[in-house]
């Protein structure tokens, strides 16, 4: 076979509709913008049924009064247990009790043990805000499903270098304000929520991309840490 005809093999990068991350904002091929959140969880099943009627009516609520698509994802992946099992490992080095000493050490050999013959599985609970500049300049509609998914590939905005940093911040106020929308309504519902800065979203798409690997830090714990 002829090598010239060979089709070159795309890149890795041409997958993956991110552009760039700037002030804690995914900023897509197509121009488009969006803001990851991380959302607390919430045990339904060990609630009142009272409780579970409001949580259900507020929840209702707060999709109704958006005006926005709203995409909200749940990550599954294995649990990662190294940190854990290194800080019994200083423990056991600071136990000066010997029969401590052996149950941690018996502890922390079941926790090992367990974790590799069972997959015990993290569920990290993520929403997606989106901006879409010239969608919204130009339909001037409710956007019902064209920005829902993270990586969109319908045409926002031209796909140059020609957003300044004066439209940028235009783009950025917008989008906070849905942020904050986002943020007040899951409150109310009793959800915490943790907009993700730089590293925490680096860290997300390592984990998104590399779905064979076990996670290098926790980006529950690492976001969570900042908020007072």
């Amino acid at each position: 076979m002829d090598a010239t005809n060979k089709t070159p093999n795309p890149a890795t990068q041409d997958f993956v509709e991110i552009k760039d991350v700037r002030q804690g904002v995914v900023m897509l091929k197509n121009g488009g913008l969006r803001k990851i959140v991380l959302v607390s969880g919430t045990n339904f099943d060990l609630k009142s049924e009272e409780e579970q009627g409001l949580i259900l009516s507020a929840f209702q609520n707060f999709l109704n009064g958006l005006d926005f698509s709203l995409q909200i994802f749940i990550h599954s992946r294995k649990l990662n247990i190294e940190q854990y099992l290194q800080n019994l490992g200083r423990r056991l080095e600071q136990e000066t009790n010997g029969l401590l000493k052996n149950q941690i050490t018996e502890y922390r050999e079941f926790i090992r043990t367990l974790v590799a013959e069972n997959a015990i599985m993290n569920k990290t609970y993520f929403a997606v805000i989106p901006y879409d500049p010239i969608q919204i300049a130009e339909t001037g509609k409710k956007l019902a499903g064209s920005v829902l998914g993270l990586f969109n590939k319908k045409p926002a905005i031209p796909a140059d270098d020609s957003l300044t940093e004066e439209k940028f911040s235009e783009y950025l106020e917008q989008l906070n304000q849905r942020v904050e929308q986002v943020v007040s309504g899951l409150n109310q519902v009793g959800l915490r929520v943790v907009p993700l800065e730089g590293d925490e979203l680096t860290e997300l798409f390592y984990n998104l991309y590399n779905p064979g690997a076990i996670e290098k830090t926790d980006i529950e714990t690492s976001a969570i840490k900042k908020t007072p």
